[in-house]
């Protein structure tokens, strides 16, 4: 049996990364709320994306790739902090993005310039043709000498989930030196190894701390999540294990990357009540899933802790509708 600790990494998160409580949101809602503050990972903008990085970056140096290709939406945080991360460890960065929603040099697109990262776009709205042009150009570095490594949408691996496996663990044992026992954990889910890592990170740590991932995309990430924790598992040498999976909470609203005039108001919130800014695309929208769990009565126990999860650059991008 292993454990995050005998898996290499590379030193790339600034933590650990503050635990908050929210006295003023606390109050309101007659709960005790807690952040995890990875938009304070250190590195770009901050995110979670740096967590799963550390891991698969490690792997990366280890079959000496020079170049990394990884992919995602036009503004993807996770493209953005790859290219910041690759910098770091000297190397080069090309990023294939869906030429869908805001395509303009601003966001994490202006990020993503600054950074050198190498930007192609490929005009389709399937993944499948993305990771098609990724093979290709492998193809070609490979016969020019190059050692390409190819990082799927959002970093979900099993491997990469193993980032918020050690989270996890820092959350918690945080909350145990502040002593406070965590009834319920919220985060967002757009690519489904970050809910994995929650997930199997409180299964490991705090077995009795409910977990609910808010899924801002309509793929079926029950059926994503179980296979990320289920490698990650195997991973560990625990494959005989079965960890409770997350409550999978569907806050998609018109579309990926649009929000409702909800976003708009949960935004608001945190950051008048707190000044926190959370984004209109991913923290925004769970979030507001949040707040509707605490407005509903659904939140039966006394602490709830929100991972924020980053994506300050969408603010910059993404208009936020009125409320």
């Amino acid at each position: 049996m292993k454990t995050i600790h005998d898996f290499p990494r590379v030193p790339l998160c600034a933590g650990p990364t503050p635990l908050q409580f929210l006295p003023n949101l606390s109050r309101k809602y007659g709960k005790g709320i807690y952040i995890k503050r990875d938009d304070m990972t250190g590195v770009g903008l901050g995110g979670n994306k740096v967590r799963k990085l550390e891991f698969l970056l490690a792997d990366a140096k280890a079959k000496g790739a020079d170049v990394v290709f990884t992919t995602g939406g036009a503004q993807s945080n996770h493209a953005m902090l790859t290219a910041a991360c690759c910098g770091k460890l000297g190397m080069k960065t090309v990023l294939f993005l869906k030429e869908r929603g805001v395509t303009e040099e601003k966001g994490n697109l202006l990020l993503d310039r600054l950074l050198g990262a190498e930007v192609r776009f490929v005009d389709t709205d399937d993944y499948e043709t993305v990771y098609a042009e990724m093979d290709r150009l492998a193809e070609e570095l490979r016969a020019r000498g190059r050692v390409p490594y190819a990082i799927p949408l959002g970093g979900s691996t099993a491997l990469g989930a193993l980032g918020y496996v050690a989270a996890m663990e820092e959350a918690y044992r945080q909350g145990t030196e502040l002593g406070v026992r965590f009834d319920h954990t919220v985060c967002v889910c757009g690519s489904g190894g970050t809910a994995a890592g929650v997930a199997l990170g409180t299964y490991l740590c705090s077995p009795a701390t409910k977990v609910t991932a808010v899924a801002v995309d309509d793929a079926p990430f029950g059926e994503i999540v179980e296979d990320l924790m289920a490698g990650a598992l195997a991973l560990l040498e625990r494959s005989g294990e079965a960890a409770p999976l997350p409550e999978i909470r569907y806050h998609v609203g018109a579309g990926y990357g649009i929000p409702g005039p909800e976003v708009t108001a949960a935004v608001e919130e945190l950051a008048r009540l707190e000044g926190i800014f959370l984004d209109p695309v991913y923290t925004g929208k769970a979030f507001a899933e949040t707040l509707s769990l605490l407005r509903e009565g659904d939140f039966e126990g006394e602490n709830l802790l929100f991972l924020h999860s980053g994506g300050a650059g969408g603010l910059f991008a993404v208009d936020l509708p009125a409320k």
